[in-house]
């Protein structure tokens, strides 16, 4: 074990050197990923079509404050990013294998750290992705197996990101999915996309019934980007006698310049028989989040992001207790602000403070005081080549 450890370690560092000299086997520039971890086909911009192998990697570490106490196994609330308080941690560290060709790829990611700890798959959790497809006419493409999600701005990895946590409708969004993929790359500006998954958030089925959904990105402009994506499906377990079935939209907005990075989501959703006050009726929820980021030089940039997440009848986040122990729905608004640093332009240094506040439940424990409100602290850093 000791011996793959240093194989893995060498490589990796040989990797970013190599980095540093040019592009590998014809990779394309990636020195900014912002926004690129939800595309819906991520192919389309991250490889060319010569048929080569290539190997990436991305190491990602962190320390966070949190005014909130820690749970039973030692993460905050909504655990994904940086989920351990006043700890040095590591968020991820992947290795990835891909291919691509005119008729063939393929896309197999392994992964470990806090963050598959606190919020993967228990079933795989060392897979981040792992899928492969075919070309099955001019550019329609179909592709199989286990993906991360397509849906909303941000992605499991901060380095796609403009901050550096996630914010609340994306902790309760899917993060990872197991299916089917139909992608028709109609052009260069708009690709269409049909899917079928074993479940909302899920790489094991839950029940007998699929998530079935659409995918539309348009390129208005080379900095200007809009995709809608739905999903449809029944999570209600099989012992069930009751049918909940949720319908979920995302929209999502993005701009980029050499200056400006903009990115503006909303989340709409609907699911029925699941009013908490009568569970005969179907329940809604909203959530959206905007942010944006200002490079004030190459290597330096700050960066702000808003979020509310409105869901009173618990559709997404299952049952939270409030002080007095009683099951009630999330209803969020945050702020985050943070400036980020590039030493080389496959990396970022950065460092943040967010606030979140739950209107008027009290949901956070800090010194045995039941609270409405977190504050955080986040300082991370990230190598990829």
């Amino acid at each position: 074990m000791k011996k793959w450890i240093a194989i893995v370690i060498g490589f990796f560092f040989m990797q970013v050197v190599h980095a540093q000299r040019g592009r590998i086997h014809g990779h394309k520039d990636t020195t900014d990923l912002t926004f690129s971890g939800t595309k819906i086909n991520p192919y389309q911009q991250e490889f060319d079509s010569t048929g080569k192998w290539q190997v990436n990697g991305y190491v990602d570490a962190y320390y966070s404050h949190y005014s909130d106490s820690s749970n039973g196994n030692g993460f905050q609330k909504f655990p994904t990013i940086s989920p351990r308080n006043q700890q040095f941690g590591l968020n991820m560290i992947q290795l990835s294998a891909k291919y691509n060709s005119a008729k063939f790829r393929s896309t197999i990611t392994l992964f470990g750290g806090d963050c598959p700890k606190a919020a993967w798959s228990n079933d795989y959790n060392y897979i981040q992705e792992a899928n492969l497809g075919f070309n099955l006419y001019k550019k329609l493409w179909l592709d199989m197996g286990f993906f991360r999600t397509h849906i909303g701005l941000e992605s499991i990895q901060p380095r796609e990101n403009i901050t550096m946590s996630l914010a609340t409708t994306t902790y309760f969004e899917p993060y990872y999915l197991s299916g089917a993929k139909l992608t028709w790359q109609q052009s260069d500006r708009l690709t269409l996309q049909l899917n079928v998954f074993n479940s909302f958030n899920q790489f094991v089925e839950t029940n007998k019934n699929k998530a079935v959904g659409f995918s539309m990105n348009y390129l208005a402009s080379k900095k200007l980007s809009f995709t809608y994506s739905n999903m449809l499906c029944d999570e209600s377990s099989l012992i069930s006698m009751i049918k909940q079935t949720r319908f979920y939209n995302n929209f999502c907005l993005t701009y980029k310049s050499n200056k400006w990075v903009l990115g503006l989501e909303a989340n709409y959703g609907l699911q029925t028989h699941s009013c908490l006050s009568d569970p005969s009726q179907t329940a809604m929820m909203f959530s959206s989040l905007i942010a944006g980021k200002y490079r004030i030089t190459p290597q330096l940039a700050t960066y702000m992001r808003g979020e509310v997440f409105h869901d009173p009848n618990e559709i997404l986040t299952g049952p939270v207790l409030n002080e007095n122990h009683a099951i009630v729905g999330l209803e969020i608004a945050g702020l985050t602000a943070g400036f980020e640093f590039k030493p080389i332009p496959n990396s970022f240094v950065r460092v943040e403070c967010r606030a979140l506040s739950n209107y008027n439940q009290h949901i956070f424990q800090y010194q045995q005081m039941a609270s409405k409100v977190r504050t955080e602290i986040n300082f991370g850093m990230g190598v990829w080549f």
